[in-house]
């Protein structure tokens, strides 16, 4: 496998840490509020890549913190009245809804900043005690020009840095560059935990290089985000963490691209802003997925009602083939494959290849999903006429091998079984069709397209479609 490693700006061969094993730890949100379709860009695409990692095999430690210590989960309490942690627990709880939603798999550790204060207070200090940061009135900060890589990640020099740079009001850092590692408590109502340099809370960088080291060690395989995370975020991140640890940070930097509105860059303050929970009133959580991963990760992606129309057309396409490959298992000729049928299930071994070769090329889900069509196309070809059961079991196979890697169709696969009095109806409309009693069929068939079922007849009976 290929990725396009930030830190080198090219393509690398994935080389693991320890062979068979691979560490990944993904930036996740700060939790005062719903998460918007920013957000849910990489947490799906970074799932593509655990779920791809998996499949070929590697034994994935996959670890994605939540901020629940920052100025803005102080301010959302303040606002409703309610304490910083009562925030940031209810996010985390919408957080998940999300998620689950959009079919992101639970990560291995989901740790929170509050429950590594000690942690980021070790870290903190064995940075003062390497002369890499200093405390200034209860504050602590980084000396940015200590490490002499600064920059390398985003390409930023620091004498440009240094021509931009400004020291804010209340500041007591010796360098503008200087950037917090730990914040005095400023009033009472802010959340704080005791230290050495007084009462207070961590900045925002040392706690991913704290709990990176914590799950993961002091080096770790891959890191990834959002590209806007680049700078300053990550960049601080490798200073504070290879000034303290001593090595390298990671081996290899993952970025996804932006999120554009109708053309235009997604804010809040132009009224473009849209939360995933919005989206979900219109469009499923599959939906929103399918549109994350239809384009390569790395470029930008426009979010409008086209776009996400067209990925609700595509998406049913192929669950319209599951479907079918469904059916066929249960209600399709019994025997043996025909001599077409073996032809055409050994023809589906090449869009296994060219989906792993899309795969192994920088995590490309847009070709891969080229593949997946291509295999339908192919399916739908070999179910015409009589397909027996044997070929459609082997072809499912082969079909939802594919698709489960992209973390697609996981609602139908939950919804596997039909409820018993959906069958019940089915069968009694059978029977009133036999007795010509064509009112009632219809009545049942209207019965259960309100319940978002939809009856097809077939040669092999009738096919219930879920809507």
């Amino acid at each position: 496998m290929r990725i396009y490693n930030t830190l080198s700006r090219r393509k690398e061969e994935f080389v693991p840490i320890e062979e068979g094993k691979a560490k990944i730890y993904i930036c996740g949100p700060t939790v005062y509020n719903f998460i918007h379709i920013g957000n849910a860009r990489p947490m799906v695409v970074f799932d593509c890549l655990r779920r791809y990692m998996e499949y070929r095999g590697y034994d994935v430690t996959y670890v994605q913190n939540f901020t629940d210590v920052d100025d803005k989960i102080i301010n959302k309490a303040r606002e409703e009245g309610v304490t910083a942690p009562e925030i940031s627990e209810k996010y985390i709880e919408e957080y998940f809804d999300d998620a689950d939603a959009l079919g992101v798999k639970r990560a291995t550790v989901h740790p929170k900043v509050s429950q590594h204060i000690q942690e980021i207070i070790d870290f903190v200090q064995g940075l003062i005690d390497k002369g890499y940061a200093y405390e200034a009135d209860g504050d602590v900060y980084f000396k940015t020009r200590e490490f002499s890589d600064y920059g390398k990640l985003s390409g930023q020099n620091i004498d440009d840095l240094e021509s931009g740079a400004r020291i804010a009001v209340g500041e007591v850092k010796l360098d503008p560059l200087d950037f917090a590692l730990w914040k005095a408590q400023k009033s009472e109502d802010e959340i704080a935990w005791d230290s050495p340099w007084g009462n207070g809370r961590p900045g925002w960088h040392i706690e991913c290089s704290t709990m990176a080291k914590k799950h993961l060690g002091n080096t770790i395989d891959i890191h990834a985000g959002g590209e806007d995370l680049q700078f300053p975020h990550h960049e601080n991140e490798i200073a504070q963490s290879e000034c303290c640890n001593g090595v390298h940070f990671a081996n290899y930097w993952m970025h996804n691209g932006f999120i554009t509105i109708d053309k235009e860059k997604m804010s809040k303050s132009k009224g473009n802003f849209f939360t995933v929970r919005d989206i979900r009133k219109h469009y499923t959580g599959e939906e929103i997925r399918f549109f994350l991963i239809a384009g390569q990760y790395r470029g930008p992606i426009d979010f409008s009602e086209d776009q996400m129309e067209q990925s609700r057309a595509s998406l049913e396409r192929i669950k319209t083939c599951r479907e079918q490959l469904s059916f066929i298992t249960q209600k399709g000729a019994e025997g043996e494959m025909t001599a077409a049928e073996v032809e055409a299930l050994d023809g589906l071994v090449k869009y296994k290849e060219e989906f792993i070769e899309a795969m192994d090329d920088d995590l490309n889900t847009a070709d891969a999903i080229s593949a997946i069509f291509e295999m339908v196309t192919a399916i739908n070809t070999a179910l015409r006429g009589e397909p027996t059961k044997a070929f459609a079991v082997e072809a499912k196979k082969k079909f939802d091998e594919l698709v489960n890697v992209l973390g697609l169709l996981f609602e139908e696969a939950e919804e596997e079984g039909v409820d018993p009095e959906i069958l019940a109806l089915v069968d009694e409309r059978q029977e009133a069709r036999k007795n010509k009693d064509f009112a009632r069929a219809d009545e049942i068939r209207d019965e259960l397209k309100a319940r978002g079922i939809t009856l097809k007849d077939t040669p092999q009976g009738v096919q219930i479609i879920k809507e």
